[in-house]
């Protein structure tokens, strides 16, 4: 662990007791899912030692710590990102993956990554909810590029970087709850532009549902560290060549307000129930 990550270990280890078994990143208009924490510890990033800070709205920039509470249920042990940084913002990959490196190294197990995404997937329409299944990097970036972490990435690489145990029990839990959801592909781009309509018909022919400017680079560093990882792209707006409106931020976090219930229900319930 280099010096930086230790200090900002250090930090949140002096805020905290209870080490997070599930960590939670939110993405963009998702923050609201933070609230339903009971008797959180809430600290704000830009407090902690060398902790990245995003520019990005809808992305607070807050990590929580706590547990969930309802009908006498109590989840394990909570730390919650509300709000990531971007590669665009910063143009450093690190950067982006820092808050996964702070949930590994204070003893996360398992990681459940969400994001606002583009749909890709004419099947799909805006306020889907889609599980991912695997993704693509169309960035030619990887975080493991030149780390100490390389050492571990052939051995990992055995298994599917999204837990297929995780992704099936989370189905089973959308449908006991009556929350409608699709399964399908990620495509990561850097952005911060949103794609054209060919590079859209060509994420299509090579198998991408939806596509967004994040995610991927975590589920890499997660997957290195042997963290289980589950998936959640809300459908915030369908892509260019196939949306008739022309997009904007607005409408990723007007969408995702339209959502959140569900999308709260359901992560509600896949924290409760994952570790039964």
């Amino acid at each position: 662990m280099n010096t930086y990550l230790q200090e900002s270990i250090s930090y949140l280890q002096s805020k905290i007791s209870a080490k997070p078994k599930i960590a939670v990143v939110l993405g963009s208009g998702l923050g609201d899912f933070a609230k339903q924490i009971k008797n959180p510890i809430t600290i704000h990033t830009s407090e902690i030692p060398h902790y990245p800070v995003s520019t990005v709205p809808g992305h607070a920039g807050k990590i929580i710590f706590g547990k969930l509470e309802n009908g006498g249920r109590q989840s394990v042990e909570l730390i919650v990102f509300q709000g990531r940084v971007h590669l665009y913002e910063s143009n450093d990959i690190q950067k982006v993956v820092y808050p996964i490196r702070i949930a590994a190294e204070l003893g996360s197990e398992q990681l459940i990554v969400t994001n606002a995404a583009g749909g890709v997937n004419r099947n799909f329409e805006s306020g889907t909810l889609m599980f991912i299944r695997d993704y693509i990097n169309l960035t030619g970036e990887n975080p493991l590029i030149g780390t100490k972490d390389l050492n571990n990435t052939i051995s990992l690489r055995k298994s599917p970087p999204l837990s297929p145990s995780m992704l099936n029990k989370a189905k089973l839990i959308a449908e006991k709850n009556g929350i409608s959801t699709k399964e399908g592909v990620y495509c990561w781009t850097k952005g911060p532009t949103y794609e054209t309509a060919a590079e859209i018909r060509m994420m299509a022919t090579i198998g991408a549902d939806a596509v967004g400017m994040s995610t991927v680079p975590e589920i890499i560093v997660a997957h290195n560290y042997g963290i289980e990882i589950l998936g959640i792209s809300c459908i915030t707006n369908m892509a260019t060549g196939i949306s008739l409106t022309k997009l904007n931020h607005e409408e990723v976090t007007e969408t995702a307000n339209r959502v959140k219930n569900d999308f709260t229900k359901l992560v509600n319930e896949i924290i409760f129930e994952m570790n039964l």
